[in-house]
């Protein structure tokens, strides 16, 4: 009687064991073929001038300057699990000099899902008008920016894997000041898993 209860905990305890076995290795093999983690993608859909007024006062020498843009940026999660992003900010240059700087708040985005930030930019007048670029740029009828926008997150599969996301996009473009529009963009997109 002892032996046979004997034998019958040791199936169980095998059974058991072979059971949970098999549990870990579809929990693994899913997570890297169904769940792997894929890099979202992030594209710059427009870039609009919002708002643009300079002015010139000569009797007093001030400079009056007011640009404000507004910039789409949609973000697409290929992963079957939700992808959560932390603040992080919208960054404009003229020339190499930061001038102007945007938040973007944290937020996540489902499993397939996509979503669409907005961010609306206000140049710094203060550090754009002490660049010796400004006047012969303002001349010439075309104004050189570029944005930088980094979204930095993870990806958590069954809570026991997490994979941090960097995606980043620049994008260079121009206002011709003439027409108060946004010349061509070209725009640069990078990610990476780590």
């Amino acid at each position: 009687m002892k032996a046979e209860s004997s034998r019958k905990r040791t199936l169980c305890l095998a059974v058991t064991a072979a059971l949970v076995i098999a549990i870990v290795i579809i929990i693994v093999i899913l997570g890297f073929t169904v769940f792997k983690p894929k890099r979202p993608v992030e594209n710059v859909d427009s870039i609009t001038l919002q708002e643009m007024h300079v002015g010139l006062d000569v009797a007093k020498l001030i400079v009056d300057l007011n640009i404000t843009l507004g910039i789409e940026v949609s973000v697409s999660n290929p992963n079957h699990v939700g992808f959560k992003y932390s603040d992080s900010n919208a960054l404009l240059n003229y020339r190499g000099q930061l001038v102007g700087e945007a938040p973007i708040p944290a937020g996540e985005i489902a499993a397939g899902g996509n979503q669409t930030i907005k961010v609306s930019l206000t140049i710094m007048a203060n550090r754009l008008l002490s660049n010796s670029h400004l006047l012969s740029d303002y001349f010439s009828g075309s104004l050189p920016l570029s944005t930088w926008i980094t979204i930095s997150g993870k990806v958590s599969i069954f809570g026991l894997i997490h994979v941090h996301v960097v995606s980043t996009s620049s994008c260079d473009f121009a206002i011709d000041i003439s027409n108060n529009t946004i010349g061509h963009k070209e725009c640069r997109y990078k990610t990476k898993l780590t």
